[in-house]
């Protein structure tokens, strides 16, 4: 089975390979996406808008928790365990995955550990109401033990997205039902976080189970005591994953934060359009973590197995296509993004138009640039895309300051859009550089027009 994932579609060109993934990504996600839209609607209209406030805070530091504390771990064993694969080295390639399997329970109990401080020294000042610390607590821990970066890297290592994508259907699909039983039931703030929890540890097991099945050879707990060793198997290892580590801590703050931001400066109410405006941002901009998850995975593969050529050809298709894409959300939005909101909130929510716009915006901008870190990873360069982030949330930090104090919830929404058009560039010169090094590297007997 492993040789035939490795080898699946090996003649066929990179970009049809790369959109096939992103056809079965995209069947998955807009299932994923119409899901979402209909809990959520449920969610906002059953709990009102404190209480979906209270939710959306309690979530958000969920999501900001994993992505900080998660290592991404998954970048790691794409990035080192295409090599293994190509070359049909089994052991090498468990003994990856089993470092990355540790670095995510590593990742959970230093998660905990925040989690604890978070809800139970600084509560009040997130406006966070006392009656839910517990439950918030114990939420982002069950949250954080539901981590599935590394089988998530094992899969799309293994060029099986098409199974990827009935696995993370489990997770909209059971929040969908959960939401409509606990709407007819009893809604409550601790109902629906208890579900989501349930939920999540659920599409953890069954991850893990499906990269079991997908390279048996590989995922064995014999591999385990070994792990370490992929360290000195894999150069560069150590500071690829540093760099991707902080570069997505960077990222992290610069999605989940402002939430945070909002909930602490304007107050609980805020947080909850704030939030119901940025997951819907989220979801009509999804194709952007859609070419993201398929073009690195196959950046990744062409790095190793095709011509300089092909390469700078792949990253510069997926660059155009994801332009024109964000550019088609945006216009969207312009147009019925009100409406939108107050269809799944109600009209308390409508006013959220005026953070739904920017936050598209800067979905879109990310859109435009999907291809960049793939590329600067692939190329030995994750240290440009680390100073790339930076540069994006130092910009928008900045911008925060100013605007925040002059118009709340729209200054900090708008101030992302300043530190995602900073980022873009940056990242963007960056990557045109590194294709345009690769390229000149090739032997002049090689190139073709």
């Amino acid at each position: 089975m492993e040789e035939t994932a490795a080898h699946q579609g090996a003649s066929r060109p990179l970009l049809a390979r790369m959109l096939t993934n992103v056809a079965w990504l995209i069947g998955g996600k807009g299932f994923g996406a119409v899901c979402s839209l209909i809990y959520l609607a449920i969610l906002t209209r059953s709990l009102g808008l404190k209480d979906f406030g209270h939710f959306a805070l309690i979530f958000g530091t969920s999501q900001a928790l994993i992505a900080i504390v998660g290592f991404q771990s998954w970048q790691t064993v794409v990035r080192f365990g295409v090599q293994h694969i190509h070359s049909q080295d089994w052991a090498g390639f468990g003994r990856l995955s089993m470092m990355a399997f540790i670095l995510d329970v590593i990742g959970a109990v230093f998660g905990c550990v925040i989690a604890y401080v978070a809800f139970y020294h600084f509560a009040a000042e997130l406006d966070l109401n006392p009656r839910f610390i517990d439950t918030a607590f114990w939420f982002n821990v069950a949250a954080l033990w539901a981590l599935v970066s590394a089988p998530t890297g094992i899969v799309r290592a293994l060029d099986r997205f098409d199974v990827a994508v009935y696995v993370e259907a489990l997770v909209p699909a059971g929040r969908l039902i959960a939401a409509a039983v606990i709407a007819f039931t009893g809604p409550s703030v601790l109902l629906f976080l208890v579900a989501w929890a349930v939920i999540d540890l659920l599409e953890a097991a069954v991850y893990w189970i499906v990269a079991r099945r997908l390279s048996p050879k590989a995922i064995r707990l014999k591999y385990l005591p070994q792990a370490f060793q992929a360290r000195h198997e894999n150069p560069g290892l150590v500071r690829f994953f540093g760099i991707t580590y902080l570069s997505a801590t960077l990222e992290a703050i610069f999605k989940h934060g402002p939430l945070l931001a909002v909930g602490y400066l304007v107050g609980t109410s805020a947080a909850g359009v704030y939030r119901l405006a940025h997951q819907l941002a989220q979801g009509l901009a999804k194709l952007s973590s859609l070419l993201s998850r398929a073009a690195y995975a196959q950046i990744a593969r062409a790095s190793v197995s095709s011509a300089a050529q092909e390469f700078r050809a792949l990253a510069s298709q997926t660059t155009r296509l994801a332009a024109i894409g964000g550019a088609m959300v945006v216009v969207m939005v312009a147009a019925v993004g009100g409406h939108l909101l107050a269809l799944l909130g109600g009209e308390e929510f409508r006013n959220g138009y005026t953070i739904l716009l920017p936050l598209v915006i800067v979905s879109s901008i990310e859109l435009a640039g999907v291809a960049f870190e793939p590329v600067l990873h692939a190329t030995g360069r994750a240290r440009m895309s680390l100073v790339a982030r930076f540069v994006t949330v130092a910009t928008a930090a900045i911008a925060i300051l100013f605007l925040a104090q002059h118009y709340a919830e729209q200054g900090i929404a708008w101030s992302l859009v300043i530190g995602a058009l900073v980022g873009y560039f940056v990242m963007g010169m960056m990557a045109i550089v590194t294709l345009r090094t690769v390229v000149a590297n090739i032997p002049e007997g090689e190139k073709t027009t």
